[in-house]
């Protein structure tokens, strides 16, 4: 298929961890997919893991208004449209960091990229998907585990997930009329850089130090490209995948 042929997505936070797995799998599977986050050295390394696939690397910082509108632009003057938005960036902030010590700055980075970035990124696809013809398409937005249940010192990046999954909810209903299906995947413990720690202890409820499993990434982006390949008339609203025996249900 040529770029224009296949169906097209945009992967945020595509330079590491579940957005590269994310991306990667998308290409491997025939997708068309601009890959966004704000080293572009990295999404350059992302797209070689796909060689001859259809990439585009956009260097862009969700936090800012202009760098996704830039980010939507070049996409579809590259491919033509967009199909789907896996909006995937993200940080955890300061990790263990008491909420009593935790910085305005460090509260706010966190808020502009899980939250602001994910609502940005979420509208720029959304006015694609209403205007462009055929209408609609889909958005996956990374939730998490915390969007459920908190760790400790996690006040930041709990209160976004949760915010997220209430943005989740809004734009599902809010795209109906135009075929624009929304859902979220939770994810726990995917053994990426960022979870690379949990395997050695990560800080329980309790005030215990515990090391907690982990799973292979890959079955994170098998389970995203399942949701992104349904048909419109058909979504996975919200998806839970984690490591079988992380502390979740029961955690605390």
């Amino acid at each position: 298929m040529t770029d224009r042929q296949s169906k097209i997505a945009v992967v945020t936070g595509a330079g590491s961890g579940i957005g590269r797995a994310v991306a990667v799998e998308l290409l491997r599977a025939g997708w068309s997919v601009a890959l966004a986050g704000r080293r572009p050295e990295t999404l350059e390394e992302t797209a070689a893991l796909a060689p001859g696939a259809a990439s585009l690397a956009v260097r862009t910082d969700v936090s800012r208004p202009d760098d996704v509108a830039a980010l939507f632009a070049a996409t579809v003057d590259r491919f033509g449209r967009v199909d789907l938005l896996f909006n995937n960036a993200g940080t955890f902030g300061p990790g263990g960091v008491p909420v009593e010590e935790l910085s305005y700055e460090a509260w706010r980075h966190v808020v502009d990229t899980n939250l602001n970035g994910a609502f940005l990124c979420a509208q720029a696809a959304y006015r694609r998907m209403k205007e462009q013809d055929p209408q609609g398409g889909r958005i996956i937005n990374n939730g998490s585990i915390s969007a459920h249940t908190p760790r400790p010192h996690s006040a930041p990046y709990t209160a976004t997930k949760h915010a997220l999954t209430g943005l989740t909810k809004a734009l599902s209903l809010d795209g109906r009329p135009y075929r624009i299906a929304v859902g979220q995947i939770d994810i726990g413990n995917a053994a990426t850089d960022m979870t690379a720690r949990m395997e050695s202890g990560a800080l329980q409820a309790n005030g215990e130090v515990v090391p907690e499993a982990v799973m292979d990434v890959a079955d994170v982006a098998r389970t995203v490209r399942h949701m992104a390949e349904l048909p419109l008339e058909a979504n996975v609203q919200f998806a839970t995948v984690l490591a079988t025996t992380m502390p979740y249900v029961g955690r605390g």
